[in-house]
């Protein structure tokens, strides 16, 4: 069984194809060259996928809580509405518009929205299982508790890789792993492939209130 864990980069993609222990990391140019890579039994991607309409997704909520001290990695996705701004300044006034009480998108958040107005597009109708939304914090959490620094310190990152050690042959993969791809996204998209791998296997958890968006993709995050 072959998985795909995928994590934003600049644009682009980077992917970590998970076959049992051998990992192999990619550069993706975009969402279809995602969602093409051949003989894929499911695609996890750190992305949102099912959105609200007129508030927070319990899902975003229900993760902060369940990561602590790194609750500040898991940002409130915007409302669908915001996909269709052109700025930031677009996104708070849409934003404020359809929430109730009023609530604008974080700078961080809105600088996801090109990212997620991608991958809605490209997911088109109907809802597919065959691509679940993680995030890799709570994978972290799920694979190891000593995982509890943040990513990109010397320390978050040497216990993200003792992580991973235990469930692929991470190093390899990243001393093969394309030019200039960032160690965080490598292991971001190394931890989502795990939560693919575990999914696929009927072993996963997810986090949310079972609801669904109005294009009937699941508002929730699974690990």
């Amino acid at each position: 069984m072959t998985v795909l864990g995928v994590d934003g980069w600049r644009g682009r993609w980077v992917g970590a194809l998970l076959s049992r222990r051998s990992v192999e990391i990619r550069v993706l140019d975009d969402v279809d060259a995602v969602l093409a890579v051949p003989d894929v039994e499911l695609i996890a991607i750190d992305m949102p996928i099912g959105l609200s309409d007129d508030g927070v997704r319990a899902c975003d909520v229900g993760a902060q809580k369940l990561l602590g001290p790194l609750r500040s990695s898991v940002f409130l996705t915007p409302v669908r509405a915001v996909l269709g701004a052109r700025d930031y300044a677009e996104a708070r006034a849409i934003s404020r518009a359809h929430t109730t009480p009023p609530r604008a998108p974080s700078a961080q958040a809105f600088q996801l929205v090109e990212a997620i107005r991608q991958l809605d597009d490209a997911l088109g109708e109907p809802a597919t299982d065959r691509v679940v939304e993680v995030h890799p914090e709570l994978s972290f959490r799920a694979l190891s508790p000593d995982v509890r620094d943040r990513k990109g310190t010397a320390r978050g990152t040497v216990q993200r890789l003792r992580a991973l050690r235990t469930a692929m042959d991470v190093e390899e993969a990243l001393a093969e792993a394309p030019a200039g791809v960032p160690v965080i996204d490598a292991l971001d998209a190394c931890a989502a492939a795990w939560s693919a791998q575990r999914l696929a296997e009927g072993r996963g958890e997810c986090v949310g209130d079972g609801s669904v968006d109005l294009r009937g993709r699941p508002m929730r995050i699974s690990w």
